[in-house]
């Protein structure tokens, strides 16, 4: 069936349609419903629940949770229930870990104030806060496409189809996707999405901004001995398993009935083809200061995902006809603080209440300048100006320097300066590996499934379930340029940069073949930014479909 003979997308129309039900997306829903009951709003997310593709470390600064839910502390149902006690730094080296002083650390790099929990949950909760207010949210529906009116202006998104088979045909359970118009769409997709990438393409919304940055995430949760848990403890480091030239760190926080989160963050910015983020994570598990705490425990889950790092001289233009972009899609996160749902609540209320003001006004599907002139000087701008140099100078001049020059801007900057001005990201992330002559093929210690694990065991654990007869949702645009160049000048990175399984370069008499296997995404996204050639594009799969976290 063509195109022109598809039948018509019903439609439905609201007053502020929202894409993303998480932090940003459903904060933005429920601020206007705070400003006025009467407003009609929808939340569409393409995770088969609200948090189903939700991962973050997670320490919140709870600042612009406070302004939304004032009592979320007094909420029996609010999942945050551990506050930070004890806050540490480390310096990793091979045998050692060296703790940095507390008294080094600029001040707004304490945590104490914050809490440690499951953002997944916290989504929950807020959803059920906001289906009380009678927000509509549409779980299981991925928007697929952005719709305009006839002046090019943004009136709302459709879903996608589904029951669409592997070779474009339609199976007996095709359902057209819906359309969902608003007079304002904000776009709460998280990093790296769809639809923001083709609004700023169209709109040109990075013109005036630094090329955007991304690091991978990596996360698992364990139950582990109750007498290794020390219930409020979170503690950070950076330096080994990564070397001087290849930034990151790791984090872990102990939180709840015996859980421990540990995460580990490779900035994708990184050199060496022969990097696998995913193998560098399970490495520093095997450090003496580390395996101890999970020896005897139970791992629970595990899960990655792409996260902002460009800061404040990468956001795009936020706004453009008809909508705006808010959250982790505009790219909020504050990275010495590995830190972003405080901005991302924040960005959402701050665009719910410009939105609010011009539907008051009797505006629809203009441009809500007012929001883009106003993130700066928000509570959003001020927590990522100070920091903005420290990833420019990391990536400039190593880990060792780069660190120490990005803890001298902080303190710099709280007391109202910089020496460094701001800094320039230079190039995108895509753009930095070397060729795989100029570096040595990195080996990896086997996993012994208890401490350490190989991936698709860790794929399982995410819970990741696609519709096998559906078409790829990993679209490679030319397929000899990735046998040229990803895999003969690269050396295949997408088969160590994914932290899924999902890429493959398969031996055969005829030559090597790229694999494909679209069903262990994890969503992550790491692929449509660090392939080489900008050759591979991620797009949503059939609604529903990918991760099913529950709780991280």
């Amino acid at each position: 069936m063509s195109s022109e003979e598809l039948p018509p997308r019903e439609s439905m129309e609201f007053d502020v349609v929202i894409v993303g039900a998480g932090p940003s997306g459903l904060a933005a829903a429920i601020r206007l419903k705070q400003l006025n009951a009467d407003l009609t709003i929808v939340v569409v997310e393409k995770g088969s629940e609200v948090g189903a593709h939700i991962l973050s470390g997670a320490v919140i600064d709870p600042v612009a949770l406070d302004k939304l839910v004032a009592d979320w502390r007094e909420d029996a149902d609010c999942p945050l229930k551990t506050q930070v006690k004890i806050d540490k730094f480390y310096w990793m080296t091979a045998g050692s870990a060296i703790p940095l002083p507390g008294f080094a650390m600029p001040p707004l790099m304490n945590n104490h104030h914050c809490y440690i929990g499951s953002l997944g949950n916290v989504c929950r909760w807020l959803a059920r806060k906001a289906e009380a207010l009678g927000i509509e949210i549409y779980p299981g529906f991925a928007a697929v496409e952005v719709l305009y009116d006839d002046k090019g202006a943004v009136r709302g998104i459709a879903t996608g189809d589904m029951g669409v088979a592997k070779d474009g045909s339609h199976k007996s359970s095709y359902t057209r996707g819906m359309e969902l118009l608003g007079k304002y769409t904000l776009f709460a997709e998280g990093a790296r999405c769809s639809l923001t990438k083709q609004l700023i393409a169209k709109f040109s919304l990075d013109a005036n901004s630094e090329p955007p940055k991304f690091g991978i995430g990596l996360k698992e949760v364990w139950q582990v001995d109750p007498a290794k848990h020390q219930k409020g403890l979170i503690q950070h480091s950076f330096g080994w398993p990564l070397n001087n030239s290849t930034g990151g760190g790791s984090f872990l926080y102990h939180y709840d009935d015996n859980l421990v989160a540990i995460g580990f963050v490779v900035h994708l910015n990184y050199d060496d083809p022969y990097l696998s983020p995913f193998d560098e994570f399970q490495r520093f598990k095997t450090h003496p200061a580390i395996r101890n705490v999970f020896e005897g425990g139970k791992r629970l889950a595990y899960g990655a995902r792409a996260i902002t790092e460009g800061g404040y001289q990468s956001v795009p233009r936020l706004t453009f006809a008809g909508g705006a972009l808010i959250g982790c899609a505009a790219g909020f996160v504050n990275v010495p603080r590995i830190k972003g749902v405080h901005n991302a609540i924040g960005s959402g209320m701050l665009a719910a209440e410009h939105v609010h003001a011009a539907l008051g006004a009797g505006r629809a599907n203009d441009e809500l300048v007012e929001y883009e002139n106003a993130w700066r000087a928000s509570p959003v701008g001020k927590d990522l100006y100070p920091v903005r140099n420290v990833k420019p100078l990391w990536s400039k001049f190593g880990t060792v320097i780069g660190v120490a020059l990005g803890g001298i801007d902080m303190w710099c900057n709280t007391l109202g300066f910089s020496l460094f001005g701001t800094q320039s990201h230079a190039k995108p992330d895509r753009k930095t590996l070397d060729p795989a002559k100029a570096h040595a093929p990195i080996a990896s210690p086997k996993p012994d499934g208890k401490l350490t694990f190989d991936r698709l065991s860790s794929v399982f654990m995410s819970n990741t379930n696609h519709e096998e007869d559906q078409p790829v949702h990993l679209k490679v645009a030319d397929m000899n340029l990735q046998k040229t160049s990803e895999h003969d000048v690269y050396a295949g990175p997408s088969n160590r940069y994914c932290p899924a399984g999902v890429y493959e370069w398969v031996e055969e008499t005829s030559g090597p073949r790229f694999v494909i296997n679209a069903q262990n995404c994890v969503h992550c996204k790491t692929c449509d930014v660090k392939d080489p050639n900008g050759n591979i594009t991620w797009v949503p799969p059939e609604g529903g479909g990918g991760p099913n976290y529950e709780a991280m």
